[in-house]
């Protein structure tokens, strides 16, 4: 491709369907809250590690394009799945530690793409709605193509790009075989925000306990233990905390727990 960089069509980008829908295909997208790297295979994954030179030990993020490929892919409850329908509906970021479920890991190949995109208790973070350019081209890849797309920030690791496709970093921008560029849609999501009080990441819930297993549903109970706990706070947070509310009677508030 002479020239990797182009602009956000509006609809699904065809360019980045055929560079994932590919073997080892790696291209920078833009979202709600700045520019991610997008892969769907394992030598993609392999290619994200090299060119963000980021540790390995924390869940993989799973692009979802639709509330059915979340449903195949994790393993949720009844109030999970409610909960989410809540953010789905609303077009609200959301982004969830979730367990997968034994027959989709059943489904995926044995060649070592399992310990990339998830964590030592078989979690990953499943996100919705986050954000049109992304949300196709993933739908796409899940529906027509049987491919699962895999995110991280499409920056030098612990640095944010602002959500300009400028500030992705030299070496990104290099190893990237297709970058979408879209900073006015970026920009558009928080049109009242700077560069620096502008959130750069999606809220993050843990769904589940220390060892990976799915919190328990509440059923109007209170004071249930493990509950749902947001672990990063980031766009639209203060929606996300009274779907929390409204959801559940039980959960925690514990900004970098994870980490």
């Amino acid at each position: 491709m002479m020239n990797k960089k182009i602009l956000w069509n509006g609809q699904v980008q065809p360019e980045a369907v055929k560079v994932l829908s590919a073997d080892g295909g790696m291209i920078v997208c833009p979202t709600k809250v700045g520019y991610i790297i997008m892969t769907s295979d394992k030598e993609g994954l392999e290619r994200k590690f090299e060119a963000k030179q980021r540790n390995r030990n924390k869940p993989g993020v799973v692009l979802c394009g639709s509330m059915e490929q979340l449903k195949s892919l994790a393993l949720l409850n009844r109030e999970i799945e409610v909960f989410y329908q809540a953010h789905w509906d609303a077009d609200v970021l959301l982004g969830c530690i979730l367990p997968w479920r034994e027959d989709a890991i059943e489904k995926l190949p044995d060649n070592g793409l399992k310990e990339l995109m998830m964590d030592g208790r078989k979690t990953s973070c499943f996100v919705i709605k986050f954000g049109k350019p992304g949300e196709m081209i993933a739908k796409e890849l899940w529906n027509i193509h049987q491919k699962i797309s895999f995110a991280s920030s499409a920056n030098p690791s612990g640095k944010g790009n602002r959500g300009m496709v400028e500030f992705i970093g030299e070496r990104i921008e290099t190893r990237a075989d297709l970058i979408i560029c879209a900073n006015e849609y970026v920009s558009s999501v928080q049109p009242d925000e700077t560069q620096e009080s502008r959130y750069e990441q999606g809220v993050m819930v843990s769904m589940v306990d220390s060892e990976g297993n799915l919190v328990p549903e509440q059923s109007g109970a209170r004071k249930v233990t493990p509950c749902p706990v947001l672990i990063r706070k980031g766009l639209d947070v203060n929606r996300i905390i009274q779907l929390m509310s409204a959801h559940f009677n039980s959960w925690d508030y514990r900004h970098g727990d994870y980490y």
